[in-house]
């Protein structure tokens, strides 16, 4: 029998009317012959239902608890779907992370999968059972629920597919993966393709169609993943190794933006690399992510540091920085978009950073800071700038 392991994303199972037509849905494949487990997110608003719950006691919750309290959602929405395909005349069992030992390590909120035991997940497929999995959720090295970060259902799926040996689809809300957000530029081109790489850098910048360690999986075991609109037949983007493309007629595959980061300076701080070292070590050393980091060149022994780190993380990151320096020299911009250009094609054609700073001044948008890898530019921008030179670098790149 073919395994496929499929993921339905919150929208997909926003009500119980929805929850039966993925019931419907998931049963046509059963009936065709395939073994199917089924990864899903909480139904709808659930986890930012249960934020707002948090914030109503506590103005930082505890990391620890938040987990707890947000695995419930996607527990809720796999008991559900089980009912329902037992309704419907199928057997079906669902699982928490707990129940088939879903490993993780890392940091709460933001953990990363180990390993999955699959014995009782086999053993109930050889049972001829459909299998619900809750999916976001793992449990770490003493026992504590973990979550992985928003989106992390995607990463679920994904690593099932890679311990079952079965294909991986995930199902949303949107029929396939764009060149850019279609709800910000209606132009915007769907993807029939697109390459691991492009991908990854598209989820890590913003893109929030994929969870970005979903697709570091799928390209370290090499597993495609086709993502489409929940129940529709309407054909969507395949995710997969680019050894077929043409590189030099594909430059730009897409545009990611983000407003989820603050940019950070602290200003007028001594040229000394241990003191800089000292700076990161104490933000790593709390599990926050940093990403964009620039640097001026020294003036009288001084520089200007500045990097990004995500709003969710500015407190903590505060609270460190204020330790080390003097708070006069700390200035933070939280209105800041991360506008990202991504494309594999960049690796062997030159120009594309020439182009899109042309782009930027003809319309009299700032950046602030850049970085860039072979396949992708960043930049940081005014928030109120988004929305422009996405329509304009659109245009230009034609995506």
């Amino acid at each position: 029998m073919k395994l496929v392991v499929q993921k339905y994303g919150g929208s997909s199972v926003a009500t119980t009317e929805k929850i039966l037509k993925v019931a419907d849905t998931v049963i046509k494949r059963k009936d065709a012959g395939e073994d199917i487990v089924v990864v899903v997110s909480a139904m709808g608003d659930t986890t930012d239902d249960l934020i707002s719950l948090a914030k109503g006691v506590s103005h930082n919750p505890s990391k620890r608890e938040m987990d707890v309290l947000l695995s419930t959602g996607e527990m809720i929405s796999a008991s559900l779907l089980a009912m329902a395909l037992i309704n419907k005349g199928y057997d079906a069992i669902s699982y928490t992370a707990y129940q088939i030992s879903i490993k993780t390590n890392g940091g709460y909120g933001k953990s990363l999968i180990e390993d999955i035991d699959v014995t009782r997940v086999e053993e109930s497929l050889n049972e001829g059972k459909i299998v619900i999995v809750a999916g976001f959720q793992g449990i770490n090295e003493v026992g504590d629920i973990t979550t992985l970060g928003r989106g992390g259902s995607d990463t679920s799926a994904v690593a099932l597919a890679v311990k079952l040996g079965g294909r991986c689809e995930i199902y949303t809300d949107v029929d396939g993966i764009y060149s850019c957000d279609p709800r910000k530029y209606k132009e915007a081109k769907k993807l029939e393709y697109i390459e691991y790489e492009e991908m990854l850098e598209l989820a890590s910048l913003g893109a929030q169609v994929m969870h970005s360690r979903s697709i570091e999986l799928a390209q370290k075991y090499d597993i495609p993943v086709y993502v489409g609109l929940s129940c529709s037949n309407i054909v969507g983007t395949e995710i997969r190794g680019g050894k077929t493309m043409n590189l030099e007629s594909k430059p730009v595959t897409g545009i990611a933006t983000s407003d989820d980061d603050v940019a950070i300076t602290i200003e007028d701080l001594k040229s000394d690399i241990n003191i800089i070292c000292e700076l990161f070590e104490k933000i790593g050393s709390k599990k926050i992510n940093i990403d964009m980091i620039s640097q001026t060149a020294p003036i009288n022994g001084y520089v200007n540091v500045s990097f990004t780190v995500p709003k969710t993380e500015i407190i903590e990151a505060m609270d460190i920085l204020i330790s080390l320096v003097d708070k006069s020299q700390i200035v933070v911009d939280e209105e800041i978009t991360k506008f990202s250009l991504v494309g594999i094609g960049m690796k062997c054609t030159s120009g594309v950073a020439a182009k899109l700073f042309r782009i930027f001044s003809d319309g009299n948008i700032d950046v602030k800071m850049i970085t860039t890898s072979e396949i992708r530019i960043t930049c940081a921008i005014k928030q109120e700038d988004k929305l422009k030179a996405l329509n304009l670098v659109a245009k230009e790149f034609n995506l």
